[in-house]
């Protein structure tokens, strides 16, 4: 949707209730696309709800309806009208010549908005191939003169039609794309290639678009990513480093917010930038507690989660924006029907420490216990043994350097060759056994999960 002056357009926004919907269903749909008007730039001045047993093929709401609302927009100096669902070629073309005015759909709509939020090379991509890939099929709307064929000496025969052309060529822009986008993401992997050898895991922010990512993004990191009251008011992802207590370090990555009606186009336009989600050890999945349809979101952000293939990697729920509450009880019901779940306000900071304490706890709880004799020569590894991992004991002898400490899964490997079997055990793998207590994030010692408990603690060697 782009117009020149977007502070006067007045939008009709138009749904259609079907037999296995109702009208609050509905109606909810066309509030979140009001929402999605308002995020655009434009306004809305009314909206309608159609009741058909199916859509029609030619107009999509019935022609008469389509009629009716012609002369509303008419009489109430509308501009254009958007549907809340994807309209065919047709339905597209059939509507407009019966509005004599701009008609779009929801794709279209969310498309606009993305292009107007897309700042990075890849996100400016993503929206092209978007963008053509909802183009290619209604090419035939665009032109007036398509059915004409080239002529002249050497042309004789059928030719080739302006469509034809227009089409191959919008081919070729896409496949050129599809290319640049497989270059981001070799990028994109260099870049993960090179956090990972930082050996620090990484935790994804993941929600319904206006849960409040960006604002808790920003607390958390210090960082100053744009955060307004809009749908998709941020689109390209954001990576920080996240410092948590002691040793640990993170990163935090802050992605687009999912929405429900989602069109299967952009999944796969935006997948470059959804790896992120992909490639994270943790997901953060924030979710507004003010919201009426809370649980609804959820079931809305597993969808695309599920599309996504990432639904077996680690979920920590968050409820954000617990300031806005009357009282402890409805976070308390929340709580209790979501075990393990936290709330938290990213806006006044609320809950952020139980947060941060959650996700270190999760950090530590991936670390093994190990029983290391290192060569003397090998003093990289010691250093980075007491930069990354929890050494308990430290002693140094003739033959090498003997530690006992608490390893991360990412610094397992590169220590592997150096484990010294526990007494008793005829294999290197059962070092793991006899782990001295830790103390967790609220001031207790447990043993973590996974651990053994075969062999002693005593710290003999």
């Amino acid at each position: 949707m782009r117009t020149t002056d977007r502070s006067t357009e007045k939008t009709l926004l138009v749904g259609l209730e079907l037999p296995n919907q109702n009208e609050p269903e509905v109606t909810e749909s066309l509030e979140e696309l009001g929402e999605l008007v308002r995020s655009a730039g434009a306004a809305v001045a009314s909206h309608a709800i159609q009741r058909l047993q199916t859509p029609t093929s030619p107009y999509y709401i019935g022609r008469g309806k389509a009629q009716d609302l012609s002369r509303k927009c008419q009489e109430d100096g509308i501009h254009s009208v958007i549907f809340d669902d994807e309209l065919t070629p047709a339905q597209s073309r059939n509507l407009a010549n019966v509005f004599s005015r701009k008609v779009l759909d929801r794709t279209q709509l969310i498309l606009d908005i993305f292009a107007q939020r897309a700042k990075t090379r890849e996100g400016k991509i993503q929206i092209e191939l978007a963008q053509l890939l909802y183009l290619l099929p209604r090419l035939t709307r665009l032109w007036s003169h398509l059915s004409r064929q080239s002529g002249g000496i050497g042309t004789r025969g059928p030719g080739e039609t302006q469509l034809e052309v227009d089409r191959r060529r919008v081919q070729q822009r896409i496949a050129r794309l599809h290319r640049e986008l497989e270059a981001v993401r070799r990028s994109r992997s260099v870049q993960r290639e090179g956090r990972h050898r930082c050996s620090w895991p990484t935790f994804c922010l993941v929600g319904y678009t206006n849960s409040g990512k960006s604002t808790l993004f920003n607390r958390l990191t210090r960082s100053e990513v744009l955060v307004e009251d809009k749908l998709f008011a941020t689109l390209d992802p954001t990576i920080r480093l996240l410092p948590l207590s002691g040793k640990q370090r993170a990163f935090l990555t802050d992605t687009v917010g999912f929405i429900r009606k989602l069109p299967h186009d952009l999944i796969d336009s935006f997948r470059a930038t959804l790896e992120e989600v992909k490639q994270a050890d943790l997901l953060i999945h924030l979710v507004d507690v003010s919201d009426p349809k809370a649980e609804e979101r959820i079931a809305d952000v597993r969808r695309v989660l599920e599309e996504l293939d990432v639904l077996r990697k680690p979920v920590l729920l968050v409820w954000n924006k617990i300031d806005r509450l009357q009282g402890p009880a409805p976070l308390n019901r929340l709580l209790q029907r979501y075990p393990g779940s936290l709330g938290v306000s990213a806006r006044d900071g609320s809950g952020i420490r139980e947060l941060l304490s959650r996700v270190e706890a999760w950090s530590r709880a991936r670390a093994l216990f190990f029983r290391f004799r290192l060569p003397v020569e090998r003093g990289d590894l010691l250093a980075r043994l007491h930069r990354e991992g929890e050494p308990v004991d430290v002693r140094y002898r003739p033959d090498g350097v003997y530690v006992q400490a608490w390893v991360p899964p990412f610094l397992q490997a590169a220590l592997a060759p150096y484990i010294v079997p526990e007494r008793g055990s005829a294999d290197s793998r059962d070092a793991t056994g006899g782990a001295p207590p830790r103390e967790n994030g609220g001031g207790r010692t447990e043993r973590p999960q996974g651990f053994g408990v075969a062999g002693d603690s005593s710290g003999e060697w």
